[in-house]
């Protein structure tokens, strides 16, 4: 046992090693990387913040009619919202928004394509297995810290923290999804003379819909668990007033944030139906 304790492995150092490479020879990319992010986020929140509050809910009202046809869900949404901006938080959840939805677009915009990946190659799944194990259980503040470092303070160093935490999602059930297709499916498209890409987009990928819309929901749930962590890095929105409310042990102020990012995320979940089984 001393044995072990006195030949440590200097495994943080190394870690250490590569964030100082990484800093001291690729700061363009990073700053490139956060300039993009920015404006990306930028662009969503502007999108949210520039119409009027009432304009905003009339229109996510209109898309979960849209989307599940329930005047109920219309009823809950239009109150939720307008419950949101009665408390006074209609800021912080736009912002909370805007980071939702870019981290969602990045998560699935990266999930979808390496799923896809996965599902057609066996030895790639096999190695990216366990990076998907890691990044879904490794503590996050692990990785905020050098996401900190590279990409500042800000709103972008909570976006990279959270789509690492919830990319996995995306690249599973899509792959799940692709490699679920029946063989009769697939030797059907064969037979009659489709490509490999033209199988992919024409068979595989619309039988895998319920499933990467699930990975969708998913992502979107995921993210939203981020909102707190993200603005230990100095990311806005709901996590600002939970986390100033944690500080002064503040119980209401702490209870109507949590309530806004609760009505949120249903709300969220809501507008994207999810299949609830197969295609026959």
């Amino acid at each position: 046992m001393n044995w072990l304790l006195e030949h440590k492995l200097p495994v943080g150092a190394y870690a250490e090693d590569v964030v100082d490479w990484l800093t001291a020879n690729l700061t363009a990319v990073f700053d490139a990387i956060t300039t993009g992010l920015d404006l990306f986020i930028g662009a969503v929140l502007f999108a949210l913040e520039r119409p009027h509050p009432l304009a905003v809910v009339a229109f996510f009202c209109a898309v979960s009619w849209i989307s599940r046809r329930s005047v109920p869900l219309v009823l809950f949404t239009l109150a939720g919202l307008l419950l949101i901006i009665n408390l006074g938080f209609w800021r912080e959840t736009t912002q909370t928004l805007a980071l939702v939805l870019s981290a969602t677009a990045v998560s699935m915009a990266i999930g979808i394509p390496i799923g896809v990946a996965a599902a057609r190659r066996e030895w790639f799944h096999a190695v990216l297995r366990p990076v998907l194990d890691l990044m879904q259980t490794i503590p996050t503040f692990v990785y905020l810290i050098p996401a900190l470092i590279l990409f500042g303070l800000g709103v972008v160093p909570g976006l990279v923290a959270t789509v690492i935490f919830a990319v996995p999602a995306p690249i599973r059930l899509t792959r799940l999804g692709i490699v679920s297709t029946p063989a009769q499916l697939v030797e059907a498209g064969e037979a009659f003379g489709a490509t490999s890409m033209q199988r992919l987009f024409k068979v595989e990928l619309p039988y895998a819909l319920p499933q990467i819309m699930a990975g969708l929901t998913q992502t979107i749930m995921l993210s939203l668990s981020m909102v707190v962590i993200a603005a230990l890095v100095g990311a806005p929105g709901l996590g600002v007033p939970v986390l100033r409310a944690l500080n002064s042990v503040n119980v209401a102020k702490g209870f109507e944030a949590g309530l806004a990012i609760v009505i949120l995320a249903i709300v969220l979940d809501r507008l994207f139906p999810v299949a609830e089984g197969r295609r026959r």
